[in-house]
């Protein structure tokens, strides 16, 4: 090798040498400085768990009561899902699904007794997730909203204001009811003045009252509807029922049926009257057509609107 040739192979390996000297430099520089990042997170690291840990401390009180909200709410859930189920066994495999779901969280609950509050938060969300999931059931099984289930939870603060709301709704409506009932006691007709008998034929084809059963030919009740200022006006039917003294309606049809409050029951005759919240006097007859009638006490009953306005008896011997 001459001269020339060494000096270029020196040259050439020096600086292989000063290169990897360099790459040697950069890469202790590089692990110091991400040494001395992964120092700053571990620092980091243990400052974050010592405020974690206090602020557990702090959230002591308000974790204990969210845990307990959260068990009383998953035992609700559960007995949701067992009266769901007999409402409609066809959903029993997937509400059961539901419910070993439930059942897992609450066991969680029940045997860890220092979950940290972002546990505690994490199980709130899937609670959240899972109630609005039985929504949904509720919804399919429960259209006519007939089951009065536990949707509601106690973590929400719209149960009270619902609750609140709800309370103030029925107020309304009893007192609604209460007013309509007792306008529909004030509007309701009476009957009074009674005057009821039986009437016999008389030889010019006039009748006249009489008090002997063998005979009667018809029955008639005389009275007057009262003055009513709040009663509705217009057309109404007044319908007479007699009652014999064996307990039966007196009868010449067997169509002849009135609604009443008690439900449908049986009428002698009736008449209509055009009521203008004035007192009207008015007799209504009851054609025997050769009806043996009985001995003993006759009992008269007035109804109007399905309601029992007035009575009145008579005896025949």
């Amino acid at each position: 090798m001459t001269e020339n040739q060494q000096k270029s192979s020196n040259l050439v390996l020096y600086s292989v040498v000063g290169i990897l000297l360099i790459g040697l430099a950069a890469l202790t520089f590089m692990w110091s400085a991400k040494r001395s990042e992964l120092n700053q997170c571990q620092n980091d690291n243990i400052i974050l768990k010592s405020d974690m840990e206090g602020m557990n401390k702090m959230l002591e009180g308000y974790v204990g009561g969210l845990s307990n909200d959260l068990k009383t709410d998953f035992k609700n859930m559960l007995d949701t899902y067992d009266r769901l189920i007999e409402m409609d066994r066809s959903k029993a495999d997937s509400l059961n699904k539901q419910k070993a779901q439930i059942s897992q969280l609450l066991t969680q609950l029940n045997t860890n007794k220092k979950l940290s509050a972002r546990e505690l938060f994490n199980l709130k969300k899937e609670n959240e997730v899972l109630r609005s999931i039985m929504r949904g059931y509720v919804k399919q099984i429960d259209s006519l909203n007939t089951l009065n289930i536990k949707l509601t939870s106690v973590l929400d603060e719209t149960t009270t204001k619902l609750t609140e709301t709800t309370n103030e709704r029925d107020t309304y409506k009893q007192d609604a009811e209460q007013k309509s009932e007792q306008l529909k006691k004030g509007a309701k007709l009476q009957a009074y003045g009674f005057n009821s008998e039986a009437l016999r034929m008389k030889l010019n084809n006039t009748t006249e009252p009489t008090t002997k059963a063998k005979n009667a030919v018809q029955m008639r009740a005389s009275f007057t509807i009262g003055e009513n200022q709040i009663a509705s006006t217009g057309k109404k039917a007044v319908y007479l029922q007699i009652i014999a003294p064996s307990g039966a309606i007196l009868q010449n049809k067997a169509n002849h049926v009135m609604e009443t409050e008690t439900g449908q029951q049986a009428f002698s005759d009736k008449k209509d009257i055009d009521y203008n919240n004035q007192a009207i006097d008015l007799t209504i007859y009851y054609d025997l057509k050769g009806q043996e009638v009985e001995k003993g006490n006759f009992k008269v009953k007035i109804y109007c609107e399905g309601q029992l306005i007035g009575t009145d008896s008579f005896t025949l011997k």
